[in-house]
């Protein structure tokens, strides 16, 4: 067994994991004397019936598992998983052998059911030959009597004794001609069929009917035969033909492959690295998430695993998994980026989604760590909140969407904490972005401030649409830059200043800027001086002191009536 890869049990249960692997028949040994009323049934039970298997786990079984049951009670999961009480052990003097041939879809469903995959489930899940249990038994029989010393002591039982019948397939030469893109000699098929045990019945003019063993299971179409003669002949042989056609094809626009490309690679430029995750994910994130509740969690009906039992809501768990991968693996300066789909239940909006089922893709950027480390002429420094909220702008520019009129509104939420979320002007919501929640971050053992945006690229697409990126002239006109203290309430934002100046002065006003934040006791309870820099530039001339004034008389105006500001 080791030969193989296995641990070895015992000589019986080894005898039986030998032939799995050397037939592909698995058997199962019953220890004789456990089996209560000498009768061995196959039947489902009762659905919510506790069982527990070798693995010492009590598991629920469904109405719709098949079961190798005594006279009392079940003692194997039939094609899947074993009992605890039924096992050959070093005490077992009696053994009953088990061969059969079960349904694939009912070990298939089964084995998902309880998320158990076993040697077993593996060979019943694609297929086995109906034709090989009796013989696979009475090779397990020989063996145990040759090496653990058993004897015969019963007649073997077969409720099924007649042998499956091979599988009818009509197969056309003409369709192998058409499907293989190549016309093979009928004497090479032929002999390509009898390597394969595929018997020629009959033949009329070009149809033939053949006879496929019923251990091919993977055979059952005229298509299958035709790809069995393609694998057999060679991919290699089909040679390519001398004229290839080709169809006209007008790609969309805005072209959505074209963008993501172009990020990427500003992205990459930038010093990030692209990650491509499952969209399958725990389920179990989502248990006491208020931002992407559970009940909007589409779940799998037969999960592979509890790790991949449900379909993801957002980019962000699958971004801390690759955070913590990476700096386990003294991998601790990261940014990443990752295009993927996001899915959600909403039955409350059957019409606008179908069947309440919502897809939509999403842009991820995950800093962590350092931004410049061991560098000779500069200190180490971490990234930073500011770092990512400018490679998140710089998406936007890029594509032509003008971030002057985008608005930045405070977000915190149980993933995110400081967070801001940015709409554009008309309202609708562009990304997300913050640092992740401490309380999440522990969850994901990382010790590290990781910040992280989630943009709606579905949304930003659409409004790269409507812009077009121009190239223009640098004006030869001077730019002016004045500055204002303003004394404001604690409450009153930037963002607010910033909308209100660039609604009041939309001619001569490019660039607001926040270069100074001060707050003590000199300035009042509940206050605080902003220091921002106003750049203006008129394209056409040079701007005069008196219409420079003018607009900043115009602005200071607008901010002591609209936010109560007092120059400083």
């Amino acid at each position: 067994m080791l030969a193989i890869g296995m641990t070895p049990i015992n000589n019986v249960v080894d005898i039986t994991n030998f032939i799995l692997h050397e037939m592909g028949q698995p058997l199962h040994a019953f220890d004789g004397d456990k089996i209560k009323g000498d009768k061995i049934l196959v039947k489902t039970l009762r659905k919510g019936t506790k069982f527990t298997t070798l693995d010492e786990k009590e598991r629920e079984l469904d109405d719709q598992d098949l079961m190798i049951c005594n006279a009392e009670e079940g003692m194997c999961i039939a094609g899947v998983f074993g009992g605890i009480d039924s096992g050959v052990t070093g005490k077992t003097t009696k053994i009953f052998l088990e061969s059969a041939c079960f349904n694939p879809v009912f070990v298939r469903k089964t084995a998902r059911r309880h998320t158990l995959n076993t040697d077993a489930s593996f060979r019943f899940e694609r297929g086995t030959d109906p034709n090989i249990p009796l013989y696979a038994l009475k090779r397990a029989a020989l063996l145990i009597k040759e090496v653990a010393g058993g004897a015969v002591s019963s007649e073997i039982a077969d409720i099924y004794p007649e042998p499956v019948k091979h599988h009818d397939v009509e197969l056309s030469l003409a369709h192998v001609d058409r499907l293989i893109g190549k016309k093979i000699e009928s004497s090479q098929i032929r002999k390509i069929l009898k390597a394969l045990d595929i018997d020629v019945v009959a033949e009329t003019e070009g149809l033939w009917q053949v006879a496929v063993p019923p251990y091919r299971v993977d055979v059952q179409r005229e298509a299958d035969v035709i790809e069995e003669i393609l694998r057999v002949y060679g991919y290699n042989n089909v040679e390519a033909p001398h004229k290839l056609n080709s169809t006209i094809v007008f790609a969309e626009k805005p072209n959505i492959g074209k963008l993501r490309n172009t990020i990427a690679s500003q992205l990459v430029g930038a010093g990030f690295a692209e990650i491509m995750s499952n969209s399958l994910t725990k389920a179990a994130y989502y248990e006491k998430s208020e931002s992407f509740p559970k009940k909007q969690v589409v779940k799998l009906a037969n999960p592979l695993s509890s790790d991949l039992n449900g379909m993801r809501q957002t980019l962000i768990f699958n971004a801390l998994e690759a955070v913590r991968h990476n700096r386990n693996r003294q991998n601790p300066d990261l940014r990443l980026f990752e295009f993927g789909n996001c899915y959600s239940l909403h039955p409350a909006k059957p019409a606008s989604e179908v069947k309440g089922y919502k897809e939509d893709e999403k842009l991820a950027l995950v800093v962590t760590g350092n931004i410049t480390s061991g560098i000779w002429n500069s200190e180490d420094r971490k990234v930073s909140f500011f770092d990512l909220k400018t490679w998140s702008y710089n998406i936007l520019e890029r594509l032509g969407i003008d971030t002057q009129n985008c608005k930045e509104l405070p977000n915190e939420n149980d993933l995110i904490s400081e967070g801001l979320k940015i709409t554009a002007a008309d309202g609708k919501d562009l990304f997300l972005m913050g640092m992740v929640h401490p309380n999440l971050l522990k969850n994901f053992d990382i010790d590290e401030p990781v910040y992280f945006t989630e943009m709606n690229w579905q949304t930003i697409v659409k409004a790269s649409a409507k812009k077009t990126v121009m190239f223009k002239e640098i004006s030869k006109f001077p730019e002016v830059n004045r500055d204002l203290a303003l004394l404001l309430n604690k409450d009153v934002m930037f963002s607010q200043i910033k909308e209100l100046a660039l609604k009041t002065e939309k001619k001569l006003l490019k660039k607001v800027s926040l270069f100074d934040v001060y707050e003590g006791e000199k300035l009042g309870a509940g206050k605080k001086s902003y220091a921002i820099s106003f750049t203006l530039q008129d394209t056409t001339k040079t701007l005069k002191d008196k219409q420079i004034d003018k607009t900043m008389s115009n602005l200071t105006r607008v901010f002591e009536q609209e936010l109560g500001a007092h120059l400083r």
